[in-house]
């Protein structure tokens, strides 16, 4: 990747700046967002999970040798 041009620099130290600034808010939005979506549908029994608790992916040595996932 070619060097930043100090322009390039200037721009992406403010836009980094601006994000560490917008973290903490962004924070307490998602937190409220939880709360409030546990407080009107407490229980989503049409919920499925993309993996089931537990599963995992092999690790590249067990699909090499066949073997079973570490636990």
């Amino acid at each position: 990747m070619a060097p930043l041009t100090p322009s390039q620099a200037r721009t992406r130290e403010r836009v980094e700046a601006l994000i560490g600034l917008m973290a903490p808010a962004l924070t307490v939005v998602l937190a409220a967002g939880d709360r409030v979506s546990r407080i009107v549908q407490p229980e989503d029994h049409e919920y499925y999970p993309a993996r089931p608790l537990g599963d995992r992916e092999p690790a590249p040595d067990d699909i090499a040798t066949n073997r079973e996932p570490h636990t």
